[in-house]
């Protein structure tokens, strides 16, 4: 390569880098404004009056974020075992909710664990006590016990697709369960479609 086409080569590497750059600190600054707007959506429901303590709580929230998706991007591009990564979300999230309770109540850790994770726990347990009005309390526990073990997995999963899954998966095993006691649930899904028609 002769003088002329190293610095041409130079130059051109030097505007890709600076491209790359740009672009990644773009990327950055959407993905910083989307993890404020996720966690300010979450505190906003919390009732906290104190400025400081709204922007502690909104900060561990977006940091956990951020940590999540360090493991879950790490998990993707091989770095470490799955062991690993399981024995990182698993110390994330017990430190994660160590903080959380230092700020907030038993009842607004719950609300931010509903807010992470689309408040499916509840509008799920709403669903199943609409469709079978006859479940029994040990059945209603049963499936509330299920739902709450759904939400601390989902809570560290890296898509809400993967959010999703985890609930889905836990469905599954409270309408095996509910078929185990005796429940006909397309008959019983039926009967709600029907009064939810009239």
């Amino acid at each position: 390569m002769n003088t002329r086409n190293s610095i041409v080569y130079l130059v051109m590497l030097f505007v890709s880098l600076k491209a790359y750059s740009q672009n990644s600190a773009q990327e950055e600054l959407n993905y910083a404004k989307t993890l404020d707007q996720r966690a300010s959506k979450i505190v906003n429901t919390l009732e906290i009056a104190d400025s400081a303590k709204y922007n502690r709580v909104k900060s561990l929230i977006v940091n956990q974020y951020r940590e999540l998706n360090a493991i879950h991007e790490g998990k993707k591009a091989k770095v470490g075992t799955e062991e690993t990564a399981a024995s990182r979300l698993t110390l994330l999230h017990s430190e994660y909710l160590k903080k959380l309770s230092a700020e907030l109540t038993s009842e607004q850790v719950d609300a931010v664990k509903n807010g992470m994770t689309f408040n499916v726990l509840a509008v799920t347990n709403k669903a199943y006590q609409d469709m079978i009005p006859s479940l029994q309390p040990d059945e209603k526990t049963q499936i509330n016990t299920w739902l709450v073990e759904a939400r601390e997995l989902a809570m560290d999963a890296g898509s809400s697709e993967e959010k999703h899954q985890i609930f889905g998966k836990y469905k599954g095993r409270i309408n095996n369960y509910l078929a185990k006691r005796g429940y006909d649930l397309q008959k019983e899904r039926a009967a709600w479609n029907a009064r939810l028609k009239r």
